[in-house]
């Protein structure tokens, strides 16, 4: 059984600061670098850490990058009301831990999530404020070439990634603010002025 409590300490309250926001886009879109320069950039805001049945790839801690778990065991969290969404995605489970996200919202801090298409729809349903942002790549040739180049994964799962890839880009009206990552530092700070309410959609 994982721990998901999230020790929170109560962060700086400024207006528009206290909300969810959602980050989501294609696998390929570079999610990781860019959330982690997010963190960098503004160590306040509460970062989400997903639970996932997934292997960790190299270099993922085990309660930073996710909480690695069963089938077995996320099915428990899912169906004991633990969760604030869950999707299948990939061949593998993904969910977000409910408790701390709101605890983090209730001591005043923003906090992120970084979860795919269908956890951000669940998510719309749940609490219509937390705000939605798409990632996107700079071109569709670009995010095909991070794909095919990641070599971390046979080319039937890099197909199904393209085709789920095509279907989530369709989806970017769903959003309410799309960030292109053509350079993380760059996609991080535009992220950071949508989060803390000073940045135009």
């Amino acid at each position: 059984m994982i721990d998901t409590k999230s020790g929170v300490e109560p962060g700086p309250t400024h207006p528009g600061e206290s909300r969810l926001t959602v980050v989501s886009g294609p696998s390929g879109v570079g999610k990781s670098s860019v959330i982690d320069e997010l963190r960098r950039q503004a160590p306040d805001i509460y970062f989400s850490v997903s639970v996932t049945t997934r292997p960790p790839r190299a270099g993922e801690v085990d309660g930073v990058h996710y909480y690695f778990v069963d089938t077995d065991e996320f099915r428990r969290m899912a169906d004991a009301g633990q969760m604030l969404e869950y999707a299948h995605y990939a061949g593998n489970d993904y969910g977000t831990p409910r408790k701390p996200v709101e605890q983090a919202l209730a001591a005043g801090r923003p906090a992120v999530l970084e979860i795919e298409l269908q956890g951000a729809r669940q998510v719309r349903e749940s609490m219509p404020q937390a705000q939605l942002v798409m990632l996107l790549p700079p071109s569709w040739e670009d995010l095909v070439e991070r794909l095919t180049g990641r070599r971390t994964e046979d080319s039937d799962i890099v197909r199904q990634r393209l085709d789920t890839a095509r279907r989530e880009l369709a989806a970017r009206t769903e959003f309410d603010a799309t960030v292109v990552n053509a350079d993380v530092q760059s996609a991080a700070g535009e992220l950071v002025r949508l989060i803390t309410g000073h940045g135009a959609k």
